[in-house]
């Protein structure tokens, strides 16, 4: 069986050409959010096994969103995405459980290269 993401960004065009490159790959989008609020929520709806969460959104950041998916479920795959110049956010939300970052604007290869990582 596949396995499931969940792509959190605050950006459509950045949601659909990450979901192009995973669903090409044979990975199964489990959902999409557009801010950290709704992506604890579909966390919980849809069980992934793995999440592509952006850092900079609106209503609730994805480092948030980290710590909450991470409090209800200790064992959450989750990858950061954050734009150049974010080092600081990126090195919180490692120290908060995420498994890996990946810089936009992303490249094919190191998204593959990040989830095969976490999640095979």
């Amino acid at each position: 069986m596949a396995k499931s993401i969940l792509i959190c960004d605050d950006a459509a065009f950045m949601r659909m050409m990450i979901k192009d490159i995973l669903t090409k790959n044979g990975y199964d989008i489990a959902g999409e959010a557009e801010n950290g609020a709704v992506a604890v929520d579909k966390y919980s709806e849809t069980k992934p096994d793995l999440v592509m969460m952006d850092i900079t959104m609106p209503e609730k950041d994805g480092i948030q969103a980290l710590k909450e998916i991470r409090a209800k479920d200790g064992g959450a795959n989750i990858i950061m995405c954050s734009a150049m110049g974010q080092q600081a956010m990126v090195i919180e939300s490692i120290q908060a459980g995420a498994k890996d970052f990946i810089v936009k604007p992303f490249q094919a290869d190191r998204v593959l290269e990040a989830v095969r990582k976490v999640i095979g």
